[in-house]
């Protein structure tokens, strides 16, 4: 097969930074390439060279697209020529239907007059394409996250593409999601549609990729191509770290001590639709030292149940008890939650953990500004010390704590949002989906974080999709289905049947 793509030595830098140094990167004709690494590497950095986000004359080296030399001057040259990116925040507008939103600056017009008709006769092929029976009239807000997924690629066909670059596209699906888009990336590639795909999760990478290249430290390291190479997970993550890693999850000593939260009876509402029930009845306790899973599948309810303990933030109609060291606690505001002694990592970093903007310094002080501060002045020199204590303990890869947080990979965002409220110093942390979005490498990074707060008598409550995390991290696990707990399993009792069996007999 002739390469479709080819980049040669490329080299990008930013103040302070080397993001990458001399990749190469081939990919042939109706191929699909992996593109793996830990996060910070410089995969989404090479991706943005080239779609032109980073322009040609921004970077050094070469890239030769269908058999000529391409430099792109931003987004609408590489998309003439048939190269679209899907990013893993989706670039769709809620409040448009899905025909606007797939011909959203590419109108089937004349004289400025939208055909309507041509248009949603369009949609509905492009739908069928991607397996959609939803109307080119629905609204993006009506769909759930998996379904968007596969209007971006409705779009990107839409598009003519030819080369279809997916970040982290399943991150955020659940696991017949991610089957279903799979699925259909194989599907686009029988139609001769060339991918590359971003991924974290090597499962679903070896499932379906022709060839896995890995980046480490902005350098290509190695090309495995199916079929010639053992590929195996421990294999393709020696080569991201740079080490082998025998055990995905830190070993540490279980020493439960006694009971930091209990919740009794606590019943939530939906926020809009006061007579839908989302939490039933969950009575749960953490205590000193031990980490605590909540297991479910998506729409369990995992989420609204940390949210609506955590200040209140999810729902109405909220009833029940949180105790705290056997004392009741008001938790009715996110500011007593945090008195209480609660902290929550969300599960968006990006949209409700950080202040993208801001420095990582300034991130890490917002959840406890008392801490930082003179009477009511703040300090910004302690401001400065704290936050350079937690880049060091969490190992925060950053020239400086003055460093915008936009400007930071997927994982050392996630280690700013823990440093907030580790600095909050709770006695309680509730962790949703801790290592979603971030490499193997970060994610035991976190996982080391976890096991020292429990080590230091400390509680936590993690959720998590990704059963194998339950089960290599938890001393307990909840399982949650519909908004209640079904069942309960210690470490030694738990295992996925298990838990699946609890999830579909109740």
């Amino acid at each position: 097969m002739a390469a479709l793509l080819e980049m040669r030595g490329i080299t990008k830098e930013f103040p302070g930074v080397k993001a990458l140094d001399q990749v190469d990167l081939t990919v042939e004709q109706g191929q699909i390439l992996a593109l793996v690494g830990e996060n910070g590497a410089g995969k989404s950095t090479l991706m943005k060279v080239l779609s032109g986000v980073y322009p040609a004359g921004s970077y050094d080296g070469e890239i030769h697209y269908d058999g000529a030399q391409a430099q792109f001057a931003g987004i609408a040259d590489s998309e003439e020529r048939g190269i679209i990116i899907i990013h893993q925040e989706l670039a769709l507008v809620p409040l448009l239907s899905i025909a606007e939103n797939i011909f959203l600056g590419n109108e089937r017009a004349k004289g400025g007059v939208i055909n309507w008709r041509e248009t949603d006769r369009r949609t509905m092929e492009l739908l069928k394409k991607v397996g959609l029976s939803e109307a080119p009239g629905t609204l993006i807000d009506k769909l759930g996250v998996g379904k968007q997924q596969l209007v971006e690629i409705a779009k990107a066909l839409s598009k003519e593409v030819r080369l279809l670059i997916l970040d982290e596209p399943t991150a955020a699906l659940s696991e017949s999601d991610s089957q279903a888009l799979l699925d259909l990336m194989l599907e686009l590639k029988a139609q001769g549609v060339t991918q590359i795909i971003i991924s974290h999760k090597l499962n679903e990478v070896r499932r379906v990729a022709d060839k896995i290249t890995v980046i480490r430290d902005g350098a290509t390291v190695s090309d495995m191509i199916a079929g010639q190479d053992e590929i195996t997970e421990d294999r393709i993550v020696r080569h991201m770290v740079g080490r082998d890693m025998a055990q995905r999850y830190p070993t540490r000593e279980r020493r439960a001590g006694d009971v930091l939260m209990q919740v009794k009876d606590w019943n939530v509402f939906h926020p809009l639709h006061a007579d839908r029930q989302v939490i039933r009845d969950v009575n749960l306790t953490v205590r000193a030292g031990e980490v605590v899973g909540v297991a479910g599948l998506m729409g369990a309810g995992r989420t609204e149940l940390a949210m609506s303990l955590f200040g209140k933030s999810y729902g109405q109609k909220i009833s029940g008890q949180v105790e705290m060291n056997g004392t009741p606690v008001d938790t009715g505001t996110v500011s007593r939650a945090i008195d209480a002694g609660l902290a929550y990592v969300t599960e968006d970093r990006k949209a409700l953990g950080l202040l993208l903007d801001e420095t990582i310094q300034r991130n890490i002080s917002l959840a406890n500004l008392q801490g930082v501060a003179t009477g009511q002045i703040l300090n910004e020199a302690e401001e400065t010390r704290v936050a350079e204590r937690y880049r060091e303990a969490l190992n925060i890869r950053t020239p400086g704590v003055f460093q915008r947080v936009v400007n930071l990979s997927g994982g050392n965002q996630q280690k700013v949002v823990l440093s907030k409220w580790l600095f909050a110093q709770p006695e309680v942390l509730f962790l949703d989906e801790p290592t979603r979005g971030i490499d193997v490498g970060a994610k035991f990074e976190i996982y080391g974080i976890i096991n020292e707060l429990s080590a230091q008598g400390k509680g936590v409550l993690m959720i998590s999709s990704e059963m194998p995390e339950l089960l290599g991290m938890c001393d307990r696990i909840y399982v949650m289905n519909e908004g209640a707990f079904v069942g309960e399993l210690t470490a030694e009792e738990a295992s996925q049947e298990a838990i699946m069996s609890l999830i579909v007999t109740d």
